[in-house]
């Protein structure tokens, strides 16, 4: 059919996969890094995807797919300009926002039965409210708001009056409700005191246009739906990313409204739904227990894995910086089971690994718990490759875990995208079957023979979780 690309432009680098648009077979790739704030100028980020596509990357392609971080915030005015520089997911400025909105709106449950969220600090909702407040002259001026990939779309079209997004990464915002598939204006008014003009939402395979030189740009979407994508994820499919911070969503066939707020509810970029639980704690549990222990996460890794699982009885609750699952804000860390034959680096070890994985696994059953199938779990972030998180986590999580070949899964997904649009335009592929591309080389690993161990591990978990907060998941 031809060739595709797709670009990731992430809050460190822009990441180019050219690949035929029938195999998914990677052809080209380019890479670029641009700067890594708060506050970002977008036109880095053109800078970037220039130098990515240096030398000739994109010749005779023929579509093009966009990924961009999630919940950035672009401002601009009546006539297209920005207002100020953007907005990005990890300034945390917005918290006091966050939490103002929250009540503005009647709590927690209430933002959940009207977008399926709670607002955060990186969301565009509390930014909007944040802007209000603490830049009331950029606010006045503001006519229309992006993200980042709707922004670099715009771009690439070359700044038509139609705006476009996707239903992605417009469940990211906190005021387009995966459940509806529509915006709602009055959150962004009970947010920025006033309307803006919001973008088009598209369909998963509906084209945002074409260049002036004729080259096809898809939908785009934010960064987890393209990772998603990009790795191949379906129903009973869950991934859980082991970041300093975990993260967990499966896809699921229709919307979660959770009255706690501990669901997200995300669409993806196929037309089905992401459901997210959020941790607060993952791999910053091991560099703890590592640093506690004179060593590095290798290191740790082998200790575990002289201990055996339960670690001599010795429980670790992760809660290190708090804790989202379960809402648990201001609480801290606790080691229980101390005793003389259980003090030793290799059981400390262990309970390091199997609490933070614990603490994952309740944010697995927290989707569980409503519907949600989860028969095999993709284990991302660098963490995933440690021999005792591949040893530990079958048996916690229940389930078979893979661990993928390190790829730029993102930009994959956006690729995968443009190759759907690509074959609709063509005829060739239907807007509700995206092209079938092979799924990425990994290893996967089986609870197996070890499945009871694991459920009596998260027994001795859960009842320490329990003593300790008693009713943290009611």
């Amino acid at each position: 059919m031809g060739i595709v690309a797709g670009l990731d432009s992430s809050t460190e680098s822009t990441r180019i996969v050219v690949c035929d648009a029938d195999t998914g077979a990677v052809l080209r790739q380019g890479y670029a890094p641009h700067p890594t704030t708060s506050e970002g100028d977008p036109q880095a980020w053109l800078m970037s995807l220039g130098e990515a596509a240096a030398g000739g990357l994109l010749e005779g392609v023929q579509a093009i797919g966009v990924s961009a971080q999630q919940q950035g915030m672009l401002t601009l005015d009546a006539g297209g300009v920005l207002v100020r520089p953007a907005l990005l997911g990890n300034d945390k400025r917005m918290q006091p926002s966050a939490a103002d909105l929250t009540d503005a709106l009647g709590g927690r449950a209430a933002w959940a039965q009207a977008v399926g969220s709670v607002p955060q600090a990186g969301q565009t909702v509390a930014k909007l409210r944040w802007l209000a407040r603490n830049e009331p002259e950029a606010a006045r001026r503001t006519a229309a708001v992006l993200q980042p990939h709707d922004w670099l779309v715009w771009q690439l079209l070359g700044r038509p009056a139609r705006r476009t997004t996707d239903r992605g990464d417009a469940s990211a915002t906190g005021y387009w409700s995966a459940a509806t598939g529509s915006w709602r204006p009055d959150l962004v008014e009970l947010a920025l005191g006033r309307q803006v003009t919001l973008p088009d939402v598209l369909a998963p395979a509906e084209p945002a246009g074409h260049t002036p030189e004729g080259l096809l740009i898809s939908a785009g979407t934010g960064e987890t739906m393209a990772a998603a994508f990009g790795l191949g994820v379906g129903l009973g499919d869950a991934v859980v990313s082991l970041g300093a911070s975990g993260s967990v969503f499966a896809v699921h066939h229709e919307a979660l409204v959770d009255p706690t707020g501990t669901i997200t509810s995300f669409a993806d970029a196929t037309g089905m739904h992401l459901p997210v639980v959020h941790t607060l704690n993952a791999v910053r549990v091991l560099r703890g227990t590592a640093e506690l222990l004179g060593t590095d996460l290798a290191g740790l890794s082998e200790l575990a894995l002289r201990s055996s699982p339960g670690a001599y009885g010795l429980v670790l609750l992760p809660y290190l910086e708090g804790e989202r699952t379960p809402h648990l804000p201001h609480t801290a860390g606790t080691l229980a089971g101390l005793r003389r034959e259980s003090m030793k680096p290799e059981h400390l070890a262990r309970a390091a690994f199997e609490g933070m994985l614990c603490g994952l696994a309740d944010a697995l059953d927290v989707l569980r718990s409503r519907g949600v199938q989860v028969r095999r779990v993709f284990l991302l972030g660098a963490a995933a490759e440690l021999p005792a998180v591949q040893a530990v986590a079958p048996q916690l999580f229940g389930a078979q875990v893979v661990v993928p070949q390190p790829a730029d899964y993102a930009a994959l997904g956006a690729a995968r995208q443009a190759a759907w649009a690509l074959g609709v335009q063509h005829g060739t592929l239907s807007p509700r079957q995206p092209p079938l591309w092979p799924a990425g080389a990994g290893q996967a690993f089986e609870p197996g023979e070890d499945m009871p161990v694991g459920q009596a591990v998260r027994q001795q978990y859960t009842t320490v979780r329990e003593q300790t907060h008693p009713g943290a998941f009611q």
